[in-house]
């Protein structure tokens, strides 16, 4: 079962989740405008900061548990889609609009804010059910739950999020090369999150599960 936190922390851990998450796609959806050239795919800088979310999640499901996770998620989803929308208007393509372009409703960047939202409450509970479903079984390894919940969750994410932000986009190079992109930036996310996030995840784990277990006792194993 997860380590269920004092009640007294509960609503202070979550409040801070909830604000990580939105910067996060907030960081997103301003990164995913900016394209770049990985060994001649075209990809995102967004494909570098999402998969935090992903980590996030997983922690909190370990640690607090699958209905709080998805409370954060529920929590998120309204006011990342106005923040992502005003803060990717305001800076559109990388560069600062002016407060005045707020004035004018920008489509394109609604869409993109859009689909993040879509995106984001998919390939989130897909991870929350996908992670708690695998960690539940003792037999695994712990670092089994990240990674298949990674590989699912982010699969649907990216999926949902390039479909509906740049299927006959009104940005001719976007529109064109969608695919590509998504298939290159799942690849890199999924990498960095299986190199990188996962062991991330391990050390997260069990420096948290240390300073808990000398007020509460707690199970020796990170999975």
């Amino acid at each position: 079962m997860p380590l269920l936190v004092p009640s007294s922390r509960t609503s202070r851990y979550l409040a801070l989740l909830v604000a990580f998450h939105i910067a996060i796609i907030i960081a997103s959806n301003y990164l995913v405008q900016l394209p770049i050239d990985l060994f001649g795919f075209h990809s995102t800088w967004g494909a570098f900061s999402f998969p935090f979310i992903f980590l996030a999640t997983d922690l909190t499901v370990r640690l607090i548990g699958k209905a709080q996770a998805r409370r954060v998620i529920a929590r998120v989803m309204v006011p990342a889609l106005i923040a992502s929308y005003i803060v990717s208007v305001l800076f559109h393509e990388g560069r600062f609009n002016g407060v005045d372009a707020l004035g004018a409703f920008d489509s394109f960047v609604f869409r993109i804010a859009f689909a993040s939202f879509a995106a984001y409450v998919f390939g989130q509970l897909l991870d929350v059910q996908v992670f708690d479903r695998i960690r539940r079984n003792s037999r695994m390894p712990w670092w089994v739950a990240p990674s298949a919940s990674a590989v699912l969750g982010q699969a649907l994410d990216t999926a949902i999020f390039f479909a509906v932000a740049f299927w006959h986009s009104s940005n001719p190079f976007m529109a064109e090369h969608w695919v590509e992109i998504a298939l290159v930036d799942y690849a890199v996310k999924l990498s960095a999150s299986l190199l990188l996030f996962v062991p991330l995840y391990g050390i997260v784990l069990n420096a948290v599960l240390r300073i808990l277990g000398r007020r509460t006792p707690i199970e020796a194993s990170p999975a």
